[in-house]
């Protein structure tokens, strides 16, 4: 119970922040989005240092250093995947493979779940796709090149939180200080290197600092979730973002929320309430 209230948060967290990265990747090419979230989400990691401490081991920092790399690619993958679109589609596709990832991972380094677990876990993930599939999601077919985009935003995610979970456990914050150091200064030298060909379109300036924020209170959510529980169910928990993206949709751009994303919802906390008790 102590990782799932954090897993939760990180879940709404991240689906809020994908909402605001997908509109914003709309208005302007996604680097010009990202270069603005990723050091924004920096930030937010150094106003909290001297509140949440860190201690920056060779070993914190060089999983931290490795999750920002896998951030920077989960940054530009996903906001394109869900700037192309169809979302409904597409979402699931990435929802999917960031909870399965590290799950595997859990599950090899000897994690065991009870009769609970086994039954929340197939529950959740069924919850990822009802919660995230629109009634268009049977006619609207992504192309392959989103395809891919979408199962390489899902696997650079599924990185980024399997590194963020092998950091040491007393580092504090340091690896997400050092995750998003890597990340902006990646996505920093990739926008200077193809600045030509970002066009002239100005980016989103509130929109996107304030998906980076959130993507960052994401992180530190996961963070203390993966601390205190199996990475196997807080994996899975958070891996429901897309919830968060769809009641976002709902209360600010009174967007329908339909049958299967109800049921979706409904499940959700069935699979949720069997893996507290997990």
């Amino acid at each position: 119970m102590i990782a799932l209230l954090p897993a939760l948060g990180s879940s709404l967290a991240y689906g809020c922040a994908d909402f605001l990265g997908g509109l914003g990747a709309r208005k302007a090419h996604v680097l010009r989005t990202v270069t603005v979230a990723a050091p924004a989400s920096l930030a937010v990691e150094l106003l909290l240092w001297p509140v949440l401490g860190a201690s920056f081991s060779w070993t914190g920092a060089g999983w931290g250093a490795a999750s920002g790399v896998a951030s920077a690619a989960a940054f530009a993958l996903l906001y394109k995947t869900l700037a192309i679109g169809p979302m409904n589609v597409l979402s699931p596709v990435t929802a999917l493979v960031s909870a399965a990832l590290p799950v595997t991972v859990g599950l090899l380094q000897g994690e065991h779940l009870g009769v609970a677990g086994l039954l929340g876990l197939p529950l959740a993930l069924a919850a990822v796709v009802l919660v995230s599939a629109g009634p268009g999601a049977r006619s609207s077919r992504p192309s392959r090149t989103a395809l891919l985009l979408a199962l390489g935003a899902g696997a650079a995610i599924a990185l980024q939180l399997v590194c963020l979970h092998q950091a040491p456990s007393d580092s504090g914050v340091a690896p997400l200080i050092v995750g998003r150091a890597v990340s902006s200064a990646v996505i920093l030298a990739a926008a200077a290197a193809m600045h030509r060909r970002l066009g002239a379109e100005k980016p989103a300036y509130a929109i996107s600092a304030t998906a980076g924020v959130l993507d960052s209170l994401a992180n530190l959510l996961f963070l203390f979730a993966a601390r205190s529980g199996d990475l196997t169910v807080v994996a899975v928990i958070t891996a429901l973002y897309p919830a968060g993206t769809v009641l976002l949709a709902r209360s600010v751009l009174a967007e329908r929320i339909h049958r299967s994303q109800l049921v979706g919802l409904g499940v959700a906390a069935a699979a949720v309430s069997l893996l507290a008790l997990a």
